[in-house]
């Protein structure tokens, strides 16, 4: 499954600067059996303790972390901060407050590299837009419809066995575990689907035998899946950063 450390530090975050959740609980679910180091903090010499940045947040006054999954060409959500947006479409990912925005680099299965840029004197960025987490269902449900004949075009079954799994379960997967307490289901839902669907995605784009050999079938594969690709982005964004009511 796609993993996105900055949904992650963004959730239990936003969890621990509004006392849903303790600074330890936040810090292990973050954290696990995986070191984190953060690079660049202000005011800190050096690569430092991933927990460092949760306190540096709570000094700045923040009181909400946001995920955004920037990608070449649209990099809303993004302050313009000096050295921030390429490193963040190169990650895919970053984790954005008012004051600090922090990018993910895993660098192997066990260590993450976290870089955190100063937003001081960066333009504010317009609050987004944000859907309800039903509306946002909706989409990813009627792009995985659109998608469907594509799919099946590709013959992704043939190549990659597991794609039939992992569609089957889409109704299925209602939870993902190391969500804060109190994450309202359907995000916890719509995550879970979003999941699935991007690996499905991967697998569709890969370069493998399947319905796309030539450069024209290529081009008309991807132009035939970008809706459902936007559609799992803003499903994922929309989880992470559903707020409790």
């Amino acid at each position: 499954m796609h993993d996105f450390p900055a949904g992650r530090f963004a959730v239990w975050a936003t969890a621990w600067l509004t006392g849903r959740a303790s600074y330890d609980d936040a810090l292990d679910a973050l954290v696990g059996d995986t070191a984190h180091r953060v690079a660049g903090l202000p005011g800190a010499d050096g690569a430092v303790p991933l927990g460092w940045a949760l306190s540096a947040l709570r000094s700045a006054g923040e009181t909400r972390i946001r995920l955004v999954l920037p990608v070449p060409g649209d990099v809303r959500g993004l302050p313009r901060a000096t050295g921030l947006a390429e490193p963040a479409v190169e990650a895919g990912q970053a984790a954005v407050g008012e004051h600090l925005a922090l990018v993910p680099e895993p660098l192997g299965p066990e260590v993450v590299q976290w870089t955190a840029f100063d937003l001081t004197g960066a333009p504010p960025v317009p609050p987004p837009v944000e859907g309800s987490l039903r509306a946002v269902s909706g989409a990813l449900d009627l792009a995985v419809g659109d998608a469907a004949r594509t799919l099946a075009d590709l013959d992704l079954a043939r190549w990659h066995p597991e794609v039939p799994a992992l569609l089957a379960g889409l109704a299925e997967a209602a939870h993902v575990p190391g969500m804060p307490p109190g994450t309202d289901p359907l995000a916890m839902s719509l995550l879970a689907r979003a999941q699935r669907l991007a690996t499905v995605l991967d697998l569709a784009l890969s370069d493998a035998p399947g319905g796309a050999v030539t450069h024209r079938q290529a081009a008309a594969r991807d132009d035939a899946l970008r809706p459902l690709g936007d559609a799992v982005r803003e499903a994922v964004t929309a989880a992470y950063n559903a707020v409790p009511r």
